[in-house]
């Protein structure tokens, strides 16, 4: 990373960052985070990706584009950019990030499948495989003509999770405007991560949370009953359990400020059984207070970090300490030395 005026760096209370994803780069010693692009710090226009460089997660270099949908030759997608992420794997760095394009109709579900007792329009969206030799791009789309999961499926946020036996999969939420309690899905990716093999694998549904409720987002009629799913992430456990971090939205409940309300929330879910399939074991939020698509990684000098944003809407990165008891995530405290709290 190049040298920099301190004048020229930036903090995480002024950067704009919806579903942070962080890659602790050893080479470099750099922290690489990435994020849809925002034309108001990157100065480049389009749906894309942008990514900030700190060598201490408290000073921030300007955002760089590394990925712009635009310049992909016959790309399916025109609009989102979300969640993107960035894996080193094979020797080369591969970015997935959520497009969709609501001029690609797809066919509305039969009342009754996936548990729809309605019928809702659908468009085409799903997470995109890019591949770069550099963490600072430019990444290249794999397949333009289709996102990685079943094209027929209106999914978002793509992860990658290799399993023991070093098989890659990428684990996706199913949209709940396709299936009104939205899912966790997995599906196997070829060896080079190109595109999806087999049959979808389902882990759970939103619904599953026994402390979630029906909260409806966006204006949609409050009859639907709509239940999210967000935002996995999947980490090893010290008790070689296996962890998601997920989100979704909690039922109203009595805040600090004495008010009553229901948010985006930061949960998880746990797998005893250390495979994909599970069973999976739902657990209380993490973190409530309209926050939510964390990740976690570990600093240099090896503690163990969450960042996720908040709020929802002009969303700014927060940074937790975090530990493992056994196959549980704790909170320690908000590094609000870092974060500047909120």
């Amino acid at each position: 990373m190049a040298e920099t005026d301190e004048t020229e760096l930036m903090r995480l209370p002024d950067m704009p960052l919806h579903d942070p994803f962080i890659v602790t780069d050893s080479e470099s010693r750099t922290y690489w985070l990435y994020t849809s692009n925002d034309p108001s710090v990157s100065g480049v226009d389009g749906i894309g990706t942008m990514v900030y460089r700190s060598r201490d997660l408290r000073d921030w270099l300007p955002p760089v584009v590394v990925f712009r949908a635009a310049e992909q030759r016959g790309m399916w997608a025109t609009e989102g950019g979300w969640a993107p992420e960035v894996h080193a794997w094979g020797g080369r760095y591969y970015l997935f990030t959520t497009l969709h394009n609501e001029d690609k109709p797809l066919p509305v579900p039969p009342a009754g499948q996936w548990g729809t007792p309605f019928q809702l329009p659908n468009h085409m969206r799903g997470t995109i495989t890019a591949v770069s030799d550099s963490l600072l791009g430019p990444f290249t789309v794999i397949d333009p003509a289709r996102p990685t999961p079943p094209e027929q499926l209106m999914t978002l946020d793509g992860t990658l999770y290799v399993d023991p036996a070093g098989q890659p999969w990428m684990v996706y939420a199913h949209e709940w405007l396709q299936t009104i309690d939205g899912t966790m899905e997995a599906v196997r990716l070829a060896p080079d991560l190109t595109r999806a093999i087999g049959d979808p694998v389902f882990l759970f549904k939103a619904s599953d949370a026994f402390w979630i409720s029906e909260q409806v987002p966006g204006g949609v009629p409050h009859q639907l009953a709509p239940y999210v799913t967000d935002g996995p992430q999947l980490y090893r456990t010290p008790d070689d359990s296996l962890l998601m971090l997920w989100s979704t939205y909690e039922k109203n409940v009595a805040k600090q400020d004495g008010t009553v309300g229901g948010g985006y929330v930061q949960t998880y879910a746990v797998s005893r059984s250390g495979d994909i399939e599970g069973p999976w074991e739902q657990h209380r939020p993490l973190v409530r207070d309209d926050s939510g698509h964390g990740m976690l990684f570990r600093t240099f000098d090896g503690e163990l970090m969450m960042i996720l944003h908040r709020p929802f809407e002009n969303a700014r990165g927060k940074l937790y300490e975090m530990q493992f008891l056994g196959h549980e995530p704790r909170v320690l405290r908000q590094r609000t030395d870092l974060d500047g709290g909120g």
